[in-house]
């Protein structure tokens, strides 16, 4: 039946199916031509990843090498300093112990000085008013300059010009009190009043320090 089919078969008709047959061969050679040179295109990638990889591999030990090698100077470095800091902690605590076993200077501390007692000073009358009778007015001249007025009745004790004068911050014991002109020191006295000690019209006192007793 096939010898028949191809003795039917004309020299035109041989023809074309021979030239499909070659070409046929000619499109299968080209795919393996094609197919073989993508994949030997691969292998030098991949050999070229391989050599990649190793040169990776060797930095790596490099690098972990020299670590290595810089951390065992570094340790070097940190024992030697220890040391150092041993040795001079140990110096310091020699000299230490040395000033503890010098003798140690005498020095005395010289007592403070005693300060006046400040006794308790009874509170200073009501202040009169101006246009009260019997007012005198009497005004304390400080050793800091300032001038402190007050207004007394002229029955009022004498005392109240020294209790004044101790609430103002001037004690009794080192500071005194006198007239301005003339300068004659107020004799004060706790029976007296201020009319009895020649208080009787408005009056200037100084406030003035004691001459220290030998």
């Amino acid at each position: 039946m096939l010898f028949r089919s191809f003795s039917n078969l004309g020299i035109k008709d041989i023809i074309l199916l021979c030239g499909r047959i070659f070409l046929l061969l000619a499109l299968l050679t080209l795919i393996i031509s094609v197919t073989t040179s993508w994949l030997n295109s691969f292998k030098p990638s991949q050999v070229h990843l391989k050599d990649e990889e190793e040169k990776n591999v060797q930095r790596q030990k490099l690098a972990r090498k020299k670590q290595q090698e810089a951390q065992g100077e570094k340790g070097d470095e940190d024992l030697a300093l220890e040391t150092d800091s041993q040795a001079s902690f140990e110096t310091a605590n020699r000299k230490a112990a040395k000033r503890r076993n010098l003798p140690k200077p005498s020095t005395k501390v010289s007592p403070p000085a005693e300060q006046p007692m400040q006794k308790e000073v009874s509170d200073l009358p009501e202040e009169p008013s101006e246009t009260a009778e019997e007012v005198v007015t009497i005004a304390l001249r400080c050793p800091s300059g300032s001038v402190l007025r007050r207004r007394f009745l002229k029955s009022c004790s004498s005392q109240v010009l020294l209790d004044w004068m101790v609430k103002i911050g001037y004690h009794t014991s080192l500071y005194s009190l006198s007239t301005s002109f003339p300068r004659i020191p107020l004799e004060v006295e706790g029976g007296c009043s201020l009319q009895d000690i020649g208080i009787t019209v408005d009056t200037i006192l100084n406030v003035e320090e004691k001459e220290p007793c030998n």
